[in-house]
């Protein structure tokens, strides 16, 4: 029972401690993106690129920038990754393989931060530092600028501009990510992560074995792990290592982070389309399904059949006792709802249900709060698919936000609704189909089906936890993965932007009485509903065949 009231002590103040940010956070975001003042060191990046930053640019022109900078930062990392070897002692470590390289440069620059890889033996520190983490920055940036250009297409009217990529990306890392990152990072050090470039220290323990104790630049990488919902971790262990995760409150902080920014940037949008209650709709949508998959993972983790999990009190193999089990399910709830990835848990080891509600959270598109910027639009996405329908049971043409959904809005919510689940279920199959690929599965049955479908999901919808129980360092999951990470990530850009632009070619249009009022509870129930149904419809039989068969089994 204590640990219940702990359990729910923390949740709450998470859940008190993002209301009291929401609304100066998300003024202060739409602030840095709608200002027309220039920074003196913003100023000298424009120069050094060549940037006009008072010139905007249209959806194409946008989309043809994020492309463009991916790609280089992926080319960028590739090399770095495959040249680390050639650095100095202690930043020389082994090569990465080719496949591997790919995999990982892919993983970092989508967001993704999937890792077939054991960080403190597989990357030196000037890898970690000069890539990952600046990766880790960019990456974040570049899905709130996509968000924010959708957003403008709501908000602007009759004109074929969506706002300058570069100018959103380099205040977004300046303004907004740094700031924070620079706070939290000193207060990580205090509470004990190790912030050093020492090298690796072989000790003799007091029973007289040999312990290797790493360093490394730890603090830094981990708020920003955090803050840009990366999860990519230093350690093997991720946040289940106490280097970069010491305490029960640094726990606390590092679950914070990872939904601060998403669960701030429904108040940005209420701010820059000029109706405040659409962004606390949109809040509380969110609010709703975050909520509801912290009590059920906690209570999927608690309440088991078999003999050891009611006589010790949960399932807690693979759980970290510093932190337990309501603790753990939190991170695992806030870590599968955003594009984190980061684990202090060995998901794996959770319960079938527990297990099928960290897959669930994926499946839902990441919008509860999702990914740094990439849970805004797509849950703005899924409000177009609402209304729409909204509109099709009343013989009217749906708006939102004053703009009417015609048959091209439609097709770019649609495309933008089937790529993922397209690439999960797909790319699944495939894997599942290749005997070389089921060899690889350390288990059988739906457990081992379980592990496919998770890596898959995780890879495709840019989160990067996973399963475990295969062997993902193959050149053909490298692969597979890698490009899954791509196509999950680019493609519902495009979407997305191409949905910017068409709107905000629109001019407004008035609201009638027939207009669905999109700000009330009504609207937040079909929304919901809307998330809910989509995914159940999608992914039910996958869901049928792995964690809910082991279930029942």
């Amino acid at each position: 029972m204590t640990t219940t009231w702990a359990g729910v002590i923390f949740v709450g103040t998470i859940v008190l401690a993002l209301a009291v940010v929401y609304r100066p956070l998300g003024d202060y975001m739409a602030r840095v993106l709608t200002t027309t003042h220039h920074l003196r060191a913003e100023r000298v990046i424009y120069r050094l690129g060549g940037i006009d930053p008072d010139a905007e640019q249209g959806w194409g022109r946008y989309l043809r920038s994020v492309l463009a900078f991916s790609a280089v930062s992926i080319i960028f990392l590739y090399a770095l990754l495959r040249l680390q070897h050639d650095f100095g002692h202690p930043y020389a470590v082994p090569q990465m393989t080719s496949s591997q390289a790919w995999n990982t440069a892919v993983s970092f620059v989508t967001n993704t931060n999937w890792q077939s890889y054991s960080g403190e033996n597989a990357l030196g520190y000037i890898a970690q530092m000069a890539g990952l983490a600046v990766q880790n920055f960019a990456s974040a940036a570049v899905g709130v600028s996509v968000a924010v250009a959708l957003v403008r297409g709501f908000a602007r009217s009759q004109t074929d501009r969506v706002g300058n990529f570069w100018v959103d990306l380099t205040r977004i890392c300046l303004r907004v990510l740094l700031p924070i990152a620079v706070v939290f990072a000193i207060v990580f050090v205090a509470a004990g992560m190790i912030q050093n470039f020492h090298d690796y220290h072989t000790i003799t323990t007091i029973a007289g074995s040999q312990q290797t104790l790493p360093g490394g630049p730890v603090a830094s990488q981990e708020v920003i792990k955090e803050l840009g919902t990366n999860g990519g971790g230093f350690f093997n262990a991720n946040s289940a290592h106490p280097f970069e995760n010491p305490t029960t409150w640094t726990n606390w902080i590092e679950i914070f982070l990872l939904l601060c920014i998403s669960f701030s940037l429904p108040r940005t949008f209420g701010v820059m389309v000029g109706d405040r209650r659409q962004g606390r709709a949109i809040v509380t949508v969110m609010a709703i399904l975050a909520v509801t998959s912290v009590v059920l993972l906690t209570v999927f983790q608690g309440v088991h059949h078999g003999t050891v999990p009611p006589a010790v009190g949960a399932s807690t193999e693979g759980t970290e006792t510093r932190f337990g089990v309501p603790d753990s399910a939190a991170f695992a709830a806030g870590t599968t709802l955003t594009s984190t990835g980061a684990v202090n848990s060995f998901h794996d080891s959770y319960t079938s249900l527990g297990g099928a509600m960290t897959l669930l959270n994926m499946m839902l598109g990441e919008v509860a709060p999702g990914g740094t910027g990439s849970g805004l639009y797509g849950i703005l996405i899924l409000a177009v698919i609402t209304v729409f329908v909204a509109g099709l049971m009343v013989g009217r043409t749906p708006e939102y936000l004053g703009k009417k959904l015609r048959a091209r809005e439609v097709k770019f919510a649609s495309l933008y609704l089937l790529t993922t689940p397209a690439l999960v279920l797909v790319g699944a199959a495939i894997a599942m189909a290749l005997p070389g690929q089921r060899a690889g599965m350390l288990n059988t049955g739906p457990h081992g089906f379980s592990e496919v479908l998770y890596a898959f999901t995780s890879a495709a919808n840019n989160d990067g936890s996973a399963f475990a129980g295969i062997s993902v360092n193959t050149t053909w999951y490298n692969t597979a993965l890698g490009i899954v990470m791509l196509l999950g990530r680019f493609l519902p850009m495009v979407f997305v932007l191409g949905l910017a632009g068409s709107l905000s070619k629109q001019r407004m249009t008035p609201a009638s009485e027939g207009t669905l009022p999109t700000h009330r509870l009504l609207f937040v129930g079909l929304l919901t509903g809307v998330t809910i149904i989509v995914v159940a419809l999608t992914y039910f039989p996958a869901l049928a065949l792995g964690p809910l068969a082991e279930g029942l089994h």
